[in-house]
Formats: C-alpha cells, sequence, structure tokens
C-alpha cells in the first residue's frame, strides 16, 4: 500500500491527488503545488513542489519523470530524470524542472509538471571481486555496439 499525504509548505486549498491520465498510463501525473506562476527562462532550473509527500513499503521506490509533452513542446524537462523516491522518504515531493529551450516557460499552478512512477527494486548483496567473468562486450563502453 502506498499513503499520500498533503504537504502544508506551499499547500494552497486542496492538493490533487496524482492521478493517471488515461487507463493505460504507467506515471500518475504531479502537479505543480504553486502559490503564483514561477517562469523559467531557458537554461533557468526550479524544485517545484507537488504538495505530497509519499509513504512506500520497503522494496520499493518512485520515479519522478518528465511528462513527454512538455518536453517536446515546451523543451521542459526533469533535470534529474529519473528521480527517485526513497522508501525512507517522507518529505515534500518536489519536481526538478529545467528549461531546455530558447524560450522562456511559466509553469501555473496546478499544472502537471511531472509523473510519477512505482516500481519494485531489488537490494543486491555487493562482493568485491578480483576479476569478472568475460562477455562478449567486455569492457567496450559508449557506442562500442555501434549504430546499425
Amino acid at each position: 500500500m502506498t499513503i499520500l499525504k498533503s504537504v502544508p509548505t506551499l499547500a494552497v486549498g486542496d492538493v490533487t491527488l496524482p492521478i493517471q491520465a488515461t487507463p493505460g498510463s504507467s506515471g500518475f501525473d504531479l502537479r505543480a503545488n504553486l502559490t503564483a506562476p514561477i517562469m523559467l527562462k531557458p537554461l533557468e532550473r526550479a524544485l517545484v513542489s507537488s504538495g505530497l509527500s509519499i509513504q512506500l513499503p520497503i522494496g520499493y521506490e518512485a520515479q519522478v519523470r518528465p511528462r513527454s509533452g512538455l518536453a517536446l513542446k515546451h523543451g521542459i524537462t526533469v533535470l534529474n530524470a529519473p528521480g527517485t523516491i526513497d522508501a525512507d522518504y517522507t518529505g515534500d515531493i518536489g519536481v526538478l524542472l529545467v528549461n531546455l529551450s530558447n524560450t522562456a516557460f511559466t509553469v501555473e499552478p496546478g499544472a502537471r509538471i511531472a509523473q510519477l512512477v512505482f516500481a519494485k527494486i531489488e537490494v543486491p548483496t555487493l562482493v568485491l571481486v578480483d576479476t569478472l567473468s568475460q562477455t562478449s562486450r567486455g569492457s567496450g563502453g559508449f557506442g562500442s555496439s555501434g549504430i546499425n
């Protein structure tokens, strides 16, 4: 079970519970919890409150991801995408927005600014070794598998 609660710091009226835009959506839309619009100039970033905090069960995380329409139409994205909300974090869900366009963009109060995706995680046991098994790729990094 996931529990959401309103964060009083910037709350204006009722905070909107995140919802899926369509029945098949993976993410739940987060809205800007602002008292007034904020303008993001080109290459400017801002931490925007959602007005919500969350309590996740151990073994789960929530990921704050960009909204594709904002990215395509306005160059607005989540700077640390995906932003991870750990199970032991219960503070305000903030969205670190950045304007990657050449035009200023205004974030309006209540605007859908990001999406929240829930994921089950595995916590492995880490083991330090002297060598690793051979693979066909080996240590080939960025671009090593080609373009085509």
